[in-house]
């Protein structure tokens, strides 16, 4: 696995936690689902991705995106 496909897994997964905490805890946490949305698109502008960097210091190889 590259970090191309676990920043996408990553993503994923923190959306569907963001929404089960939106739909069970409280409305609030939409604002969680918002951040991680802002932080997919800044990060496909930029190309600067927190979890990315993350995912590289701990091994994962590169992909094309995240270099």
């Amino acid at each position: 696995m590259n970090i191309d496909r676990a920043l996408m897994m990553f993503a994923g997964i923190m959306i569907l936690i963001s929404l089960l905490l939106t739909h069970f805890v409280h409305p609030g946490f939409v604002w969680f689902t918002v951040f991680i949305a802002a932080n997919l698109i800044q990060a496909s502008f930029t190309g600067f991705c927190p979890a990315a960097i993350i995912f590289k210091k701990l091994g994962i190889k590169t992909g094309c995106a995240f270099k």
